[in-house]
């Protein structure tokens, strides 16, 4: 995962945009690997969400005493970098498109973006970006946006980083300026559609508007000790809101919780998504809905086992040891449209973070046979790629996924923690705060 963080010893050059982009530090790439879909995917980008995700999994590294020194100087980095790019301005990039757009290949065209959208990329815009290149220039070509997750995300990473380590003055008050940033961008916008975790429907989305309002709430705590009241309560109301809509993405009759209402107002077919149980979590508050918790939420995921155990293959007559490899949605035709490495692992680490009170047996049982699978498809080199084929298990799409490792990072701790919840501690293991 570290190689994702930082780096700067790379160079990506992307030819038919003729670009040649040096990562600048504290970028975090989704991919370290600078490939060009030749057949493997282009992910040399700083995805907003996927930075907050690996970020984040970089503090439960040193929480663990591993990386001490590096991971913090690799947060700060990460912080610098975050910050700065507030001061990206599409309008200028536009303004001085009559200098690039010429030197892109005939091919390469018909994916750039229009000066009109870039013009538009300014304040409160570029935090909707979903990615930036690595050297923190804007990403020139067409893709999902706007897209609202990476603020919420990355103001739960800042606060649960401010509250776990021991950060130096100058760098803590970068990560006051941009948490404040990011949570008035989350208040500013949750009621707006924007494209999904997947970067491929436009509406209002369960894992978009769960992270805003744990961001929130979160951010409110953080805030009304430093006299904000006023700010804390508007962040809770906003938190609050949000909580109640997401109870109307309950659907009684299929038994699990929609991921997505379109602004098309027309049905989706990827409505039941892992992307709910990525939301959930993010819960740390002891809630009773839209959390580990969440009865409602065990459902979602049992609705999701009994589609991908019919639709792989791999999980046909598979070992009673294992769990079902888990997908993305019913259908994906992203590349293998196969088992995702995160979304195997996330369902792992609910079950452990479920392991609260009744019945912790079966949860830890549950988690370990997901892990088992996920065992089953890593080479014994630990390489993790984003998938593995749902009919052959081979490893498919981006290699060395950055999010892929940070969600075994995650997953572990989890377990470690509903372990020692089993040996007596009590409580739900919850999430590292």
């Amino acid at each position: 995962m570290l190689r994702s963080i930082s780096p700067v010893g790379i160079v990506k050059t992307r030819p038919g945009f003729d670009q040649t982009i040096r990562p600048a530090p504290g970028a975090v790439v989704a991919s370290p690997v600078p490939a060009a879909y030749d057949p493997d995917p282009d992910y040399f980008f700083h995805w907003y969400r996927d930075s907050a995700i690996v970020i984040d999994a970089l503090r439960l590294v040193h929480a663990g005493g591993q990386a001490d020194d590096e991971a913090l100087r690799l947060f700060g980095e990460f912080a610098r970098f975050s910050a700065a790019l507030a001061r990206l301005d599409g309008r200028r990039l536009a303004a001085a498109s009559d200098h690039w757009r010429p030197r892109v290949a005939a091919d390469f065209v018909q994916f750039l973006r229009p000066d009109a959208e870039l013009r538009r990329v300014y304040g409160d815009a570029v935090s909707a970006e979903t990615r930036v290149n690595a050297d923190g220039t804007l990403d020139i070509s067409n893709w999902g946006r706007p897209q609202n997750d990476g603020p919420p995300l990355r103001a739960l990473t800042l606060l649960r980083w401010m509250r776990n380590a021991s950060l130096d003055a100058d760098l803590l008050t970068v990560c006051e300026g941009l948490l404040r940033d990011d949570l008035r961008f989350t208040r500013d916008h949750w009621r707006e559609p924007c494209y999904d975790i997947w970067e491929e429907e436009r509406g209002l989305h369960y894992y978009t508007l769960r992270v805003g309002a744990q961001a929130l709430g979160e951010g409110a705590d953080w805030l009304a000790p430093r006299g904000e009241r006023l700010e804390a309560q508007g962040c809770r109301a906003d938190a609050q809101a949000i909580l109640e809509t997401l109870d109307g993405y309950w659907l009684a009759d299929r038994g699990y919780y929609r991921s997505r209402v379109l602004d098309t107002g027309q049905p989706s077919a990827k409505e039941l998504d892992i992307a709910v149980i990525f939301a959930a979590l993010q819960s740390s508050d002891g809630r009773a809905t839209h959390s580990v918790r969440d009865p409602r939420i065990h459902a979602t995921l049992g609705a999701l086992d009994s589609v991908f155990e019919a639709d792989y293959p791999i999980n046909h007559g598979r070992p009673a040891g294992r769990g079902p490899a888990l997908g993305r949605y019913r259908a994906d035709r992203y590349y293998s449209g196969g088992a995702y490495y995160f979304a195997t692992l996330a369902a792992a680490e609910l079950c452990f973070r479920a392991a609260s009170k009744g019945g912790r047996d079966t949860w830890l049982a549950r988690g370990d046979r997901y892990l088992e699978t996920v065992r089953a498809f890593t080479p014994a080199s630990g390489d993790m790629s984003e998938q593995f084929d749902q009919r052959t298990g081979e490893q498919t799409s981006a290699k060395h996924l950055a999010w892929s490792y940070a969600a075994f990072i995650s997953c572990a701790g989890a377990r470690r923690a509903a372990m020692a919840a089993q040996e007596g501690s009590g409580g739900c293991p919850g999430p590292a705060p």
